[in-house]
């Protein structure tokens, strides 16, 4: 197109000058034909002075052409090259700086880290909720709440602090020259005041929050890859929280990080291997006369760490994406153990609450059984009672075919899941299973005795079976089997038992093991 341009101009100027030049010669030829001498038919003086002045006024035509239109060519490479740097350094969504911009403003900070008591300070955000939000509404509705995320930190930020978005829903605050801890926490709480407000998008508010994970410098190092690395670390404490809050590092907590990485290669290193063994937990009916419930456990038996048991590695397996496939292996060996029991036994199973948001969960549990031969009626799956309350959509959504069925659902810890009569309604459960810190003190403290009896009474009350783990003693038994509790586990009936002493103790009509 420039050198198009170019061709044109000096085309032009050429066929101007050419024209005039052919047109000064006819209006000569007419104007004096046959009137004058040889001599006065060549060119003249006057006529070649106005030739050379219409060709200097064509080449600076030309020239001037040129410098505008090198002019215009500087200035759009100019707003290019400005527009190709915003692109660079800035998030296109939200209009924050970027992961490039934030890393490049970071390790300029860390040339100048301020004395002893100032530091500078990465907070690391990640919002909570907004997954939800994405799945239920769809990402321009999650694309619209980033924005106004965005706006937000910028206000509780303070002025000269870089609000960064490094990808998804996750944020970052360069706050340099804080005054210390006290600074840093300055900053995340109004970042955390600033979120309690829910975002109003097209008539529907949306309830966001953060988790915020703190590393400062030069206190938590002075390499910027490390520092970011420990805001993370800090976040990811801040995040096992499930709510809003603020962390900073801590070397304990890295250590513990460490230590859980490496806890979840050597699970996937154990997955499908016969590290992970079944035990089973005995318990028996009012009075304890002969075992009709036995409990499967699942008991990593590590190289590395020892002998661990659910509550330990069940949130690493979550994490590492296979604690459905070690669930379902369990259930499936625990279920071809109990086939061999007498029918009057039944199998009980704890199902890990994270799993209750797996929509296929229970089609593939039912296949898992039926592959067995074992009779759904036979089973009892157990699920934390927080887990329930927390979502009884979901759990709805899952006990619903269970049931169905056959298979039995119990609240397990009951007590401590702060439900009410509500949400037993909604479940449409089959049975309870008392907390065992309530029967532990139900003897010496009247309340926490008080406190069982309630239970019974609310489970009986909804015609539910009522149950009671945590049974040590023939006095806490007995107690149990005076309010109504139905049936009773815990040291008293011995345990855990391997898959050849729980067939033996079926087989014998005993728990296999006498109480006190």
């Amino acid at each position: 197109m420039r050198h198009r341009v170019k061709i044109f101009d000096a085309g032009f100027i050429f066929v101007v000058l050419l024209a005039v030049g052919l047109v000064a010669l006819e209006v000569d030829i007419i104007l004096h034909q046959g009137h004058v001498t040889q001599h006065e038919q060549t060119i003249e003086l006057d006529e070649l002075l106005i030739l050379a002045t219409l060709f200097v006024s064509g080449a600076l035509f030309y020239t001037w052409r040129r410098a505008r239109e090198h002019k215009r060519e500087n200035a759009a490479r100019i707003a290019a090259e400005g527009e190709v740097l915003q692109l660079a350094l800035h998030d296109p969504l939200t209009g924050l700086p970027n992961r490039r911009q934030f890393d490049q403003a970071l390790k300029a900070a860390l040339e100048a880290v301020p004395a002893a008591p100032e530091a500078h300070a990465v907070l690391l955000l990640d919002l909570n909720g907004f997954k939800k939000i994405n799945d239920v509404h769809g990402h321009p509705v999650g694309d619209q709440v980033l924005i106004h995320v965005g706006l937000r930190l910028l206000r509780a930020a303070r002025e000269g602090d870089l609000v960064a978005r490094l990808g998804g829903d996750e944020f970052v605050v360069l706050a340099r020259n804080v005054a210390g801890p006290d600074g840093a926490a300055s900053i995340g709480l109004r970042i955390l005041e600033g979120l309690t407000e829910p975002v109003a998008i097209g008539g529907l508010r949306h309830q966001v929050g953060a988790s915020i994970g703190i590393a400062l410098a030069p206190q938590d190092g002075v390499n910027a890859e490390e520092l970011l690395r420990k805001a993370d670390v800090a976040l990811y404490r801040a995040k096992s929280e499930k709510k809003s809050g603020l962390h900073f590092f801590e070397e304990a907590m890295d250590e513990r990080l460490r230590e859980r990485d490496r806890l979840e290669k050597a699970l996937l290193a154990d997955m499908g291997g016969a590290a992970f063994q079944l035990f089973f937990r005995p318990a028996a009916g009012a009075g304890g006369a002969a075992v009709a419930r036995l409990e499967a456990q699942l008991v990593w038996r590590s190289a590395e760490f020892g002998d661990l048991a659910p509550e330990r590695f069940v949130p690493v397996a979550e994490e590492a994406g296979v604690l459905a496939e070690l669930v379902e292996g369990a259930l499936a060996r625990a279920c071809a153990e109990a086939v061999q029991w007498p029918a009057t036994v039944r199998l009980a199973y704890n199902l890990p609450g994270p799993l209750l948001h797996d929509a296929g969960l229970a089609e593939r549990l039912l296949s898992v059984i039926a592959g067995t031969g074992l009779s759904p009626a036979r089973i009892e799956l157990e699920i934390d009672e927080g887990a329930l309350v927390r979502d009884t959509a979901a759990a709805h959504a899952l006990i619903g075919p269970l049931r169905e069925a056959g298979v039995a659902v119990v609240a397990d810890h009951f007590g401590t899941g702060y439900s009410n009569i509500q949400n037993l309604q909604k479940l449409k459960l089959d049975g309870v299973k008392i907390d065992p810190s309530f029967v532990a003190a139900m003897v010496e403290d009247s309340k926490a005795a008080a406190m069982v009896r309630a239970l019974v009474a609310v489970g009986q009350g909804f015609e539910l079976s009522v149950r009671a783990d945590g049974v040590r003693t023939a006095a806490q038994e007995a107690a149990l089997a005076a309010q109504g509790c139905q049936l009773t586990q815990g040291d008293l009936y011995g345990g855990p038992l391997t898959a050849a002493q729980a067939l033996a103790a079926v087989r014998g009509g005993g728990t296999g093991m006498s109480g006190d």
